[in-house]
């Protein structure tokens, strides 16, 4: 059997709470012989700051880059609102984008059915929901040159962020987002601004050229970033695949996430380029949700979103779609119970703490594995 390895960054506020309940599922899938994973463990964000003054050290660096894959909690927080911009705890996960080339971020937004009154939106519009969204990660206005502030005098500054996207970037997101269709309804929506952005008419360009001639059978659908937006929120199903840019990706994602009833239920994964020696790729896992330090500490934390994320790791690191599934199924068998986590909390449903609900899932994954 092979080893795996694993680099677990728990992070800021609620990061450790959730990545603890991962933490017992490896080690249960470890003792019980289903898989072997060899774990290490690093600081990230604000927790990296307070120990070395940088938001990830070279050393956790350097274990991030010798990994198999990632799993990554979450970074921030009011403590670290007055550190250096360069250090910010924000600032680590962007240097593991970069440097470990992960330029495809997958966020899927799917409803659970006992869930499906949870959402703000009606339950015909929500239930059966299943969409991913494809985002481009270490492009754009995030990491275009130049990025400055610049002082004009007389109390006047000037900010100044880049929005740059090449040809080569486009195609690549764009070629992720087809090969993923082609596994689900076959179709893909691709959203920018082209109507007031140069970079969204090259986009929009590129990902016709590269639809026309390596997917000809996927339907592709071109849509402006702002009436997507729009579109979620009103009859989120006629989506299946959407793919976008950096900035509108975040923004698109989290508006997704929150169709589903809360960001605490949502994972990603964050995919470099197949290697073609190894034939693996640098990956990183990640729930949609934040620190959300009002919480860290109280056990209130839902660690589905993170449970969700190491699911994606089996799926996509280590060609585990079997058990991954039945991840998923322990989610939905729990989520099916009536148990449920603060922010998915209802009338006639019973309250559980993030350890009682890892504990849960964990025991419904001992099941269907029996």
């Amino acid at each position: 059997m092979a080893t795996h390895k694993l680099l677990l960054l728990p992070g800021d506020g609620i990061g450790p709470e959730v990545m603890g309940e991962v933490k017992r599922l490896i080690d249960w899938l470890n003792s019980a012989g289903i898989a072997k994973f060899e774990t290490d463990t690093g600081l990230v964000g604000g927790s990296a700051y307070d120990a070395h003054k940088v938001s990830i050290s070279e050393g956790d660096m350097a274990k991030a880059l010798a990994a198999d894959a990632i799993i990554f909690g979450a970074v921030g927080g009011p403590k670290w609102d007055a550190v250096p911009y360069e250090v910010r705890p924000e600032a680590g996960l962007l240097r593991l984008r970069k440097d470990l080339a992960l330029f495809a971020n997958l966020r899927p937004a799917v409803c659970y059915p006992a869930l499906a009154d949870a959402s703000s939106l009606k339950r015909d519009a929500i239930e059966g929901l299943d969409i991913v969204i494809v985002r481009e990660l270490t492009g754009g206005v995030y990491f275009g040159e130049p990025k400055t502030i610049t002082d004009l005098g007389n109390g006047q500054k000037r900010a100044i962020d880049t929005q740059v996207y090449d040809t080569y970037e486009i195609e690549r997101i764009g070629r992720v987002a087809f090969e993923l269709a082609r596994k689900r309804k076959n179709k893909v929506t691709s959203m920018e601004k082209r109507n007031v952005m140069k970079s969204g008419v090259l986009w929009n360009e590129v990902m016709t050229a590269v639809h026309k001639r390596e997917y000809p059978d996927v339907t592709l659908e071109h849509q402006l970033a702002d009436s997507g937006g729009m579109m979620l929120v009103k009859w989120p199903k006629q989506f299946d695949v959407i793919v976008t840019d950096n900035l509108f990706g975040d923004m698109l994602s989290d508006i997704a996430a929150m169709l589903t009833g809360s960001l605490g239920m949502l994972p990603s994964a964050s995919l470099g380029e197949v290697d073609v020696k190894s034939k693996k790729r640098k990956a990183l896992y990640e729930p949609v949700h934040g620190s959300a330090p009002d919480i860290a500490g109280k056990g209130l934390a839902n660690p589905i979103a993170m449970i969700s994320s190491f699911g994606m790791a089996l799926r996509y690191s280590f060609d585990m779609g079997d058990l991954a599934d039945k991840v998923d199924a322990a989610i939905a068998a729990v989520l099916a119970s009536g148990l449920r986590t603060a922010d998915i909390k209802s009338e006639g449903t019973t309250a559980a703490s993030t350890t009682q609900m890892g504990e849960a899932i964990l025991m419904e994954l001992q099941k269907l594995h029996a």
